[in-house]
């Protein structure tokens, strides 16, 4: 054995305990997480299980008797399929119009000079920190007066201008991972630079076109403040702001408000059972790049 690979070895040696050290504190974090996530979900399912009497009941906190008279109580409201019909137009109307214009701003800024490309990604940055509710006078008065208020393509244009910005900064990487080498031989054989970036760029990066647009519906599904605010009636709320007027004047239904938050929760959960691979590499790599 040469001395390199005995350093090697005795190296390798000494880190090993210590690995075996952190994996009890990550296990034990990870928990922690698991936990602080986990009983907030099932608390809500078994609150949607019982009575309006067992849930003011102090003494049936866990032991009750469950009952799914508020999921029938939901499911027979006829503002839940047009609720889930408003949200599924609203959610996918944002994902696309976000990643029509956050792909071709994404793509530009990961090929423009350092300087440029830093002040637009800082103006993006800066865009993110405006509070939400900071908007919500300015875009009531815009909307308003092109008449899109209580219309999905109004809530369309507010969700897409919220999240836009938080596309581009998550496309961008995906971008800049892709050689530039490709693209300049494509324009040897002849192909422009937008024939380059469909042909070329975009299905490389198309694994985190995929990852933002997954990202961008689920946002966008749980969206609140923009619906209940830029929907004036309420037969066009969707999921979210129906759940909350569940609470009305003379107190709060709340096994009805948890059963409409479950059925809401169906959509989302199904989508990102499907998306996790591909939301765990593509995060990944977006936050490595």
């Amino acid at each position: 054995m040469t001395a390199t690979a005995a350093l090697t070895t005795t190296g390798a040696r000494r880190r090993h305990p210590r690995r075996r050290r952190r994996e009890p504190v990550a296990f034990g974090f990870r928990l922690v997480l698991y936990v602080l996530y986990a009983v907030p979900l099932i608390w809500i399912v078994l609150t949607s299980l019982k009575s309006q009497g067992e849930v003011l009941s102090s003494q049936a906190s866990i032991l009750f008797t469950p009952t799914l008279e508020a999921y029938a109580e939901a499911l027979a409201d006829p503002a839940l399929g047009s609720s889930l019909r408003q949200s599924v137009i609203i959610s996918g109307g944002t994902t696309l119009l976000c990643l029509a214009l956050a792909v071709p701003a994404a793509y530009a800024i990961a090929r423009v000079r350092a300087g440029i490309a830093i002040a637009a990604l800082s103006a993006l940055v800066i865009l993110q920190m405006i509070p939400q509710t900071a908007n919500l006078i300015p875009l009531f008065w815009l909307l308003g007066r092109f008449g899109l208020l209580d219309t999905d393509l109004g809530l369309i244009l507010a969700d897409a201008a919220l999240l836009l910005p938080w596309a581009i900064l998550l496309l961008r990487p995906f971008f800049a991972a892709v050689p530039v080498s490709i693209e300049e031989a494509s324009r040897i054989d002849g192909a422009g630079t937008l024939r380059g970036f469909v042909s070329v760029a975009l299905p490389l990066a198309r694994n985190g076109v995929l990852t933002v647009s997954a990202i961008v519906f689920l946002v966008s599904w749980g969206e609140f403040l923009y619906g209940i605010t830029f929907m004036l009636s309420p037969d066009n709320y969707p999921m979210s702001a129906l759940i909350a007027v569940q609470a009305g004047a003379y107190g709060v239904d709340w096994p009805s408000m948890m059963a409409f938050a479950v059925i809401s929760a169906v959509p989302v959960f199904i989508v990102y059972v499907f998306s996790y691979r591909l939301l765990r590499t593509g995060l990944t790599m977006g936050a490595v790049k």
